[in-house]
């Protein structure tokens, strides 16, 4: 590469200068670089060249080179596209978020929503409905238009090729040059298995692409030196467009800005030293790029929300991650009007104010550690367990005091109070028993304690403490008032603060938030604020608030932060996940799917990838030497042909390293395609170092290099495609494929003899027992490892994991009184509402699959309609059939006692009777 670079030669023209080459070393010129020097002779009549828009040189021969890359790409990427006829990987995710949108119903997802709403705006051309649930990987397809939806994924696969010849063509290299580089992203493996499924990579890659088409194209617009011309600020504001779609398909987006924008720092630095642009003219380019390629996109991003939050209006299982406000805006979670005042007899709904886990609730079960009194929760969802009563704790009125008639008294600062739970006629009550989780000595329990007619003990006592009102509401700051006034309870003789935290309870308190007194508690997850309230002695016509109606914009700045919160919490280890370190070495990569002895295993092309790789080092040395040899005085950089490839190649390199390093700084879960923004960089790196060690050469001898280069990745490229395409393989080519130890796909799954695959056509067929752990990650790191096990003649073995939750109870605010969460059948959990966590396998179910596995040879599992698969690896757990919160009761509890308020005379009648009161000394 650094061949030569001590010749003394002139240096290149002024940007706009129409002699690019010094006559003297014009007979040095090969034959591309001739016709380019002949077609900036203005005396040079262009009768075969034609000029693109974009400065990119292309001849009337290239446009049928590239009909050709791109009927090759359409015949890669679309080929068996309808196969697999089943879920795959993370269409698990993206597949239901198009669901959720056909339906409006709201999600939350740590992606923007562009790459979404263009996959369910082709699932709606498709004709979806959004009732498939797109549940487990390998689930069969049914009334689903999978192929148009993955059409379009590929499409946007198929446009990269031609992007890329047109980018590099753009960059001054030559047609050999761009050929290679598109054949490269044609036949990369990784890039093939990515486009082809229902996944926002696809979309992501493309509008990198195009972002990084569009600024060459400014650049070349602006290096001619015509500023603020028609052209130039078409490339302007398209790259600034492009950059704005980049980003709302995925925040990886961000990177690619940050590489335009210290290119157009470069450029501004240059103009700023240049004698001959004036201040005001500065000001004008500088104005310029800022609206277009910072206002641009950011606006462009916001529409996208826009768009998001109009058509998911009503609500759905990712309520629970926004503030109240904003699911007061979702159609099936808005409340009436409720009274201001809130006092001694006032009936209310108390909501934790940070983590958003829901209403302070309890209900008919019990702890069973500590105390073992009735257990005490947030939970999500309106239900008449949430129901609690202010009661003067210096008086002994009880709950069943007529209120009506005595005078109303607010509840104030400083005030004593209990809080009576109307459903089960318990009191609030705290004291020194550890809870069951947060087992620490500044923690206390928090029970619902009593019985009907018990007027409960000094342990039921509290203090309320006024934190701040509405600004807008003076006297909420004075008084206790709904809505308006944050608050804090004070327990009375321990000193510690009513509490809660992200800390889920296990499936005997159905995975509720844990709640808490805490002695040491952060200010913010021991306010609580009042939702809810009635009172008899309050007239109708007496004040009333309700939630206010928030804005677009703060919902959408409420949104990023639950985005970014969501983003950051994903720390826990994956079976797939990888570092950065190991991406450019193509160490791993991910099972994606296995069925019929098939399977699809995300892997890259190792010749694309580690020739990438290789010219990222070779560039990163010989630029290093450079630097050295400007410090001993050479003046290789005053060489016409180093200055060029430094333009070039500095860019592209600027680009992987953007794209690359920032994720060794994340603590979240990392896998093999989060490197593929950066491999797009690194291949037309490739290709430019290509074009720079070539440069001596032939045109006919480039070629014919570069032609080999095509056909050695097109043969690997056919050597991985069973694991591209979920083809038909035998084990002995599989090993022969595995190149590398660390390359896991798994051999053994796949048949001795080809002719085996006729027995199978692609229906809801069996698995192949031992089938290796198959990720479903989301990209988020939310997702469980699934294995699709089969042994004939077994039947299936349930545990008794809670998966899905049904709160006993009404929700009073859903239509005809029913529950919401009940009739749609999806899960209560607030943390990960999209995917739930595997629970751990009772110790009968371990011992009926080893001795299954005993028999079997082998690992074992069953899946079916209700049931999710296993996994080989020992710290992976199994998910299980749902469960009501009812048929816990009836395994776990005592079968006698009822599930919900419906029957609380009976539930009280065979408490009592079974001494379940017991008067602790606390």
């Amino acid at each position: 590469m650094s061949a030569n670079v001590r010749i003394r030669r002139a240096p290149s023209p002024l940007p706009g200068s129409s002699q690019r080459y010094p006559p003297r070393f014009y007979d040095n010129l090969d034959a591309d670089q001739r016709r380019d020097a002949a077609r900036l002779d203005p005396k040079h009549i262009p009768s075969k060249l034609q000029y693109s828009a974009s400065g990119a040189r292309v001849t009337a021969g290239e446009w049928k080179l590239l009909s050709f890359i791109c009927v090759v790409a359409v015949c890669v990427r679309l080929f068996r596209l309808s196969k697999p006829d089943s879920v795959v990987f993370d269409e698990v995710h993206f597949g239901k978020f198009a669901g959720k949108y056909i339906k409006t119903q709201y999600y939350v997802d740590v992606h923007p929503p562009l790459a979404k709403l263009l996959i369910t705006l082709a699932a709606f051309i498709g004709g979806f409905d959004g009732q498939f649930d797109f549940k487990d990987i390998a689930k069969p397809f049914e009334n689903v238009p999978y192929v148009i939806m993955r059409l379009f994924p590929a499409v946007l696969g198929i446009a990269l090729a031609p992007l890329t010849y047109l980018t590099l063509r753009g960059l001054d290299c030559r047609a050999t040059t761009a050929l290679l580089g598109s054949m490269f992203v044609i036949f990369e493996n990784g890039l093939v298995t990515q486009s082809r499924l229902i996944l926002l990579d696809s979309p992501l890659l493309f509008f990198t692409g195009l972002s990084t088409y569009f600024w060459v194209s400014f650049s070349n617009e602006n290096d001619k030196g015509e500023p603020f011309s028609h052209p130039w600020w078409t490339w302007l504001t398209l790259t600034g467009l492009s950059l704005g779609a980049v980003v709302s398909c995925k925040w990886v987006g961000l990177f690619t800005i940050a590489t335009i924008g210290f290119a157009t720092i470069k450029q501004l630095w240059d103009l700023l030293g240049d004698l001959k642009v004036h201040p005001r003219l500065f000001i004008r380019h500088f104005m310029a790029r800022a609206i277009c390629l910072i206002a641009v996109p950011v606006l462009f991003y916001m529409a996208m929300f826009q768009i998001h939050f109009l058509i998911l209006q009503n609500s759905g299982d990712g309520d629970g991650f926004m503030s109240s406000e904003f699911q007061h805006t979702l159609g099936g979670r808005k409340m009436g009007d409720t009274y201001a005042d809130v006092g001694i007899g006032s009936r209310v709904t108390m909501r934790h104010l940070n983590t958003q886990g829901g209403y302070l609730h309890s209900h008919p079960h019990n702890y069973p550690v500590g105390s073992k009194q009735q257990q005490v929760t947030l939970y999500p969802h309106r239900d008449s367990n949430n129901d609690w009563m202010f009661i003067n704790g210096t008086e002994t009125d009880d709950a069943s005091f007529d209120f009506s008639s005595a005078p109303f008294v607010p509840v104030t600062h400083g005030m004593r109070v209990r809080l009576h739970h109307i459903a089960t006629e318990k009191h609030l009550h705290s004291h020194d028993y550890r809870p069951p989780m947060s087992e620490v000595d500044f923690q206390n329990e928090v029970s619902a304690y009593g019985q009907p007619g018990f007027v409960g003990d000094a342990n039921d006592h509290w203090i309320v403490e006024i934190d701040e009102g509405d600004r807008h509401d003076r006297q909420s700051s004075q008084r206790l008032r709904s809505l308006r006034t944050k608050f804090r309870l004070r327990h009375l003789f321990t000193g510690c603060y009513l509490f809660s935290h992200k800390v889920k309870l296990p499936e005997w308190g159905f995975e509720q938030q844990e709640v808490t007194c805490n002695k040491n508690a952060i200010r913010s997850n021991s306010l609580w604020y009042i939702e809810t309230n009635t009172h008899p002695a309050l007239p109708p016509s007496a004040e009333k608030v309700n939630y206010r109606k928030p804005g677009f914009l703060l919902k959408f700045l409420e949104l990023q932060e639950v985005m970014w919160t969501t983003n950051a919490g994903l720390t826990e280890r994956h079976t797939y996940d990888s570092r950065p370190s190991s991406w450019p070495r193509l160490q791993r990569g991910i099972n994606f799917w296995v069925k019929d002895h098939r399977q699809i295993y995300l892997i890259g092309n190792p010749v694309v990838w580690w020739l990438s790789t290789a010219a990222i080092i070779a560039y990163a040395l010989v630029r290093g030497l450079l630097i050295l040899r400007a410090k001993r005085g050479y003046q290789d950089f005053n060489n016409s042909t180093a200055m060029k490839y430094e333009r070039i190649c500095g860019f592209l390199a600027l680009g992987w390293a953007l794209h690359y390093f920032p994720f060794y700084v994340m603590q979240r879960q990392l896998f093999l395609h989060h490197y593929f923004p950066a491999l797009y960089f690194a291949i037309l790196l490739s290709c430019g170092v290509f074009d720079l060690v070539t440069s001596a050469l032939r045109p006919r001898i480039r070629f014919q290099i570069a032609l080999i280069l095509i056909l050695i990745s097109i043969v690997t490229f056919w050597s991985f495609s069973p694991l591209t395409y979920g083809n038909t393989w035998t084990k002995t080519k599989c090993r022969n494929a595995q190149w590398l130890k660390t390359w896991d796909f798994a051999c053994n799954e796949f048949h001795n003899d080809v002719g085996n695959y006729s027995q199978y056509h692609h229906t809801i067929g069996a698995t192949p027992a031992k089938a290796p752990p198959v990720a479903t990650i989301d990209d988020v790191g939310r997702g469980r490892v699934i294995v699709e096990d089969v042994a004939d003649n077994i039947d299936p073995v349930h545990t008794t994991t809670i998966v899905e939750k049904v709160e006993p109870g009404r929700d009073l605010f859903a239509e005809g009184g029913q529950h919401k969460n009940a009739e749609s059948k999806e899960p209560v959990s607030l943390a990960e509402p999209e995917v739930l966590e595997s629970k751990e396998i009772k110790s009968l179910f371990r011992t009926e699959i080893a001795n299954l596995e005993k028999n079997e040879g082998g690992p074992i599992l069953l899946p079916d309609d209700n049931t999710a698969t296993a996994s080989l690896s020992p710290d992976v757990s199994i998910e299980t059939p749902l469960r009501s919160e009812k048929d816990v009761n009836e395994k776990e509890l005592d079968e006698n006692i009822a599930a919900g308020p419906l029957d609380l005379a009976e539930v009280e009648e065979e408490r009592a009777r079974q001494n379940l009161y017991p008067h602790y000394n606390d």
